[in-house]
Formats: C-alpha cells, structure tokens, sequence
C-alpha cells in the first residue's frame, strides 16, 4: 500500500504540467519558431504507413520539411507518399543506417531533427509541441510516447494498451530517464555535440553526459490503432523490457522489485480474504483502488493531448483503469522474461 501511495506522488503536477502545454498549444503558430526536418525511417511499407504520413504532412507549424528515409526505392508503395514529401534513400542497412542518412539529407536550413514512428497518427499540433520544450537551454531532447488506440479492439490489443499506459505514465515535468524515438526532437547543435550522428544507441545516456535534460513534450503523443495478439504482444514487450534492463537498469531493477512486491501482496491478500481475513480484503480494495486511480489519470492525460481520438476514449479508456489489477501481473511476467530474452532491436 506504500507502493501504491508513493506512485501516485506528482500525478497532480504531472496534470497541471500538460494543461499548461495543451493550453499554450491553443494559440496561433509562432513564425519564429526554428525550421524542423522531420525524419520517418520505413524499412517497409505498411498498410498505415500512408496515414502516417498524411497526418505528419499536415502540421501546424511555420516551416519544415518530411523526410521519408527508405533502404530502397522499391521499400516504399506506390501512392503511399503524400505531395512535397522528400525522400533519401540509404542503399540498405538497418534502423541506424536510415536514421544516420535522414541527418545527412536534411536541408541546411533546419536547426531541429524530429524523428517520427513509421506508424501511428498525429494531430496537427504534435510537432509544435514536440519542439516547444528546446526552448529552455537546459533542453538537450523532447520525447511524446505512444498511445495503442485498437479499433475495432478485441483483448489483446486492449490489454496492450493498459500495459503500454503505465509507460506513458512516467513522463512530466522535469528531467525523464528516456526517450522514445518514434516522437523525439533535439536541435541540430545538441545532436552533433551528443556525437549522436555517430551513435544512434543510449541516447538518453548521451543527452545526461552532455548534462543536458530529456524534456516531456505534451500533446506530442502518437495514437497506434492496429490490433495485436497475444504472442506478438508478448514479445514486443518481452524485447522492449530486454532493451530497457540493458540501458536503464536502474528503472527496470526498480520496476522489477516494485511488481514483485505488489503482487506478493495482492497474492497474500487474496488467499487472507479467502480465509475470512477482513483486514486482508480492505487491503485489497485499497490495493485496487489506488491502481485504479492512477489507471484513470494516464488515460485523461492521454485523452487531453489526442483529441483526435475522443471516440475512442469515451469508448474504451475504462480499461486502463480497471485492468490495472490484470495488466500489474501482464507487466511481472514480462520483466522475469526479459530476463532470458535475447536484446533485439524493435521497430
């Protein structure tokens, strides 16, 4: 229970943090905001990967350009680019490569990279809000998150998203232990004083040795709507959890530790109550009750920054609430498996 109460520290600045963003996002577009190259490496196409496009295409913001960044020519469709998007071709080589040739590609004039996810949609607004936090100096990178948004949904795909939530959860206000590069933005200059045009991997690492901080960009976050099942679910986690004890061990040891205890506790609980124990099931009911409040705060701290997505929220945002108590138990058994998981790089 101390657990479940520490956790919910910071959800009320974390709430104030991204009114505060999702407000000034409401006013007019800045003209002197920094031109941006926007970075999408394909590998291949998708069948969303020409919404993708369209979506980031449409930005709110005074100058950029989208760059499509592909091994091949024949990796993209025919029809799946949309007008004025250019495209830079890396002759082969993976995720690293495309990236490393985007940067080498960029117009001059862009004082920004922004690196997008080949698949989710965005609203107008994401790129203005993945750049605002380089304001402060003190910025080195800005990071949104995903958001699986399944429709139509069907278990999986829902208990994916709930799994996924609590990672979204940790980003606010301040310093963040990481970032995601499937919405990420760092200024040229940081990028190239990181050496991170040399080194794609730890790029958290990079940005704290330059004593720089990773900034939450609020209402930069991407919506995902396809559906999974449970083996590709598992395994996407299973690799993600892999990759994250390899770069942020202490986040990982600590999620670890804090999952083992909290369904030891559920666990003894349950079998207390079980045996008449009332004690036992007023803890439960505080157990629950706390995942469950917090399950409910990331969900509309997600439905402020994808408006786009109301539908789906008024629909299906409960879920992120009252599976917490199943999801907790999804997140142990993917932690022990990432330990016995060889670290492969995901898309």
């Amino acid at each position: 229970m101390i657990l479940a109460l520490l956790s919910l520290r910071g959800e009320r600045t974390r709430a104030e943090y991204v009114a505060a963003a999702m407000t000034a996002l409401d006013e007019p577009p800045d003209p002197s905001l920094p031109p941006v190259t926007i970075i999408v490496p394909v590998t291949r196409s998708t069948p969303a990967l020409a919404g993708t496009l369209r979506s980031l295409a449409a930005q709110d913001y005074p100058t950029f350009e989208l760059m499509v960044v592909a091994p091949q020519a024949e990796s993209l469709a025919p029809g799946v680019l949309p007008p004025y998007v250019k495209v830079a071709l890396a002759g082969g080589g993976g995720r690293t490569s495309l990236l490393q040739t985007g940067v080498r590609a960029a117009g001059r004039r862009s004082e920004v990279f922004a690196f997008a996810a080949p698949s989710g949609l965005v609203s107008p607004r994401w790129l203005r809000a993945l750049v605002a936090p380089l304001a402060d100096p003190r910025v080195g990178a800005t990071t949104g998150f995903r958001w699986y948004t399944p429709d139509p949904p069907d278990f999986w795909s829902l208990m994916r998203s709930a799994w996924n939530a609590v990672v979204a959860g940790r980003l606010g206000p301040g310093g963040n232990d990481f970032a995601w590069d499937g919405a990420l933005a760092i200024s040229k200059a940081s990028f190239f004083a990181a050496r991170l045009h040399e080194y794609w991997t730890d790029l958290a690492v990079a940005i704290r040795d330059a004593h720089l901080l990773i900034a939450a960009a609020p209402g930069a976050m991407v919506a995902c709507p396809g559906r999974v099942t449970a083996r590709q679910f598992i395994a996407q986690a299973v690799c993600e959890m892999s990759q994250a004890r390899r770069h942020y061990p202490r986040l990982w040891w600590s999620a670890l530790l804090s999952h083992i205890i909290y369904c030891g506790a559920m666990l003894a609980a349950v079998i207390a109550s079980a045996r008449g124990n009332r004690g036992a099931e007023w803890a439960l009911v505080v157990l629950f009750g706390l995942g469950m409040l917090k399950g409910a705060n990331r969900a509309t701290l997600a439905k402020a920054q994808l408006p786009h997505c109301k539908t789906w929220f008024d629909r299906y945002s409960w879920t992120t609430t009252f599976w917490v108590p199943l999801a907790t138990w999804v997140w142990l058994y993917v932690l022990i498996s990432s330990v016995f998981s060889p670290r492969q790089r995901t898309s």
